[in-house]
């Protein structure tokens, strides 16, 4: 966190440290971007909710529950490093703890928006049920589209557009498609835009979002910064999506969820 304090006051002219919605428009009409201050692993709280008072305080505005490990709060998807590494949560049993439900209603009291990102589908219905406002998926794609187990099925797709959230498209290329053994894996555009063809046609355009995941990706890209979005739009047009939807998924769908909750 004081590395970001430190690189905003070093950009302060061209870039912002924003805590509410009001301060997005007040950056947007001066020209200057919003950065968001998020957390990517409910874990740091280590199941003290007085702490996510304190983040809260410090300016955080958005948290994943889970990252590739359980923790006080739940269980993700798939367990990725130490002695548990592969095993999937992927029954009804391991939902949300006591605590994890805790600290969703407060986060959703305080205005932090929940990700739902890196969490098993179980824990995922219990935000629904616990929950009133719209959360996000920050970066988690199609699982018809490409089977891994941190992709979305498709009611729970369904029901995050039902409650008004949005779904961030991963770039990682081992969520883009299934690939066969030995296959040399590649990061394409062509693959976000199947997964964005789907989520439209399945819920509709308005709760599809850009996730990317650059700080956690590697190897070939064809979108590797911010500045190969252009591609990306592109393909979209390409793909028969009109100007006003490619507009609500590059940041529209974003800014009304940001501004239903902060």
């Amino acid at each position: 966190m004081d590395v970001f304090y430190n690189e905003m006051e070093k950009n302060k002219d061209r870039i912002s440290f924003v805590k509410s919605y009001q301060e997005i428009e007040d950056n947007m009409k001066n020209g200057k971007m919003s950065a968001l201050l998020t957390l990517e692993e409910g874990g740091v709280c280590m199941g003290n909710i007085r702490l996510l008072r304190d983040f809260y305080r410090l300016g955080v505005r958005m948290m994943t529950l889970t990252w590739n490990f359980p923790n006080e709060l739940g269980f993700p998807a798939k367990v990725t490093e130490g002695n548990l590494k592969g095993t999937l949560f992927d029954g009804d049993e391991y939902g949300l703890t006591e605590t994890g439900i805790a600290f969703v209603k407060e986060m959703e009291r305080l205005g932090i928006i929940i990700d739902v990102s890196h969490l098993n589908d179980a824990g995922i219905r219990d935000v629904l049920e616990h929950t009133s406002k719209p959360f996000v998926a920050s970066h988690s794609n199609a699982k018809k589209v490409c089977g891994h187990p941190r992709n979305l099925n498709d009611d729970l797709i369904q029901a995050i557009d039902e409650r008004g959230g949005v779904i961030g498209i991963n770039y990682s290329s081992s969520f883009l498609r299934d690939w066969e053994e030995g296959e040399e894996e590649v990061s394409r555009i062509e693959d976000m835009v199947k997964h964005v063809l789907y989520i439209r046609d399945l819920a509709g355009i308005d709760c599809i979002g850009l996730g990317s995941d650059f700080d956690g990706i590697d190897g070939e890209l064809e979108i590797a910064s911010p500045e190969d979005l252009p591609l990306l739009k592109k393909a979209l047009r390409e793909a028969g999506l009109k100007e006003s939807e490619i507009e609500k998924i590059f940041y529209q769908n974003v800014l009304r969820l940001y501004k239903d909750i902060l």
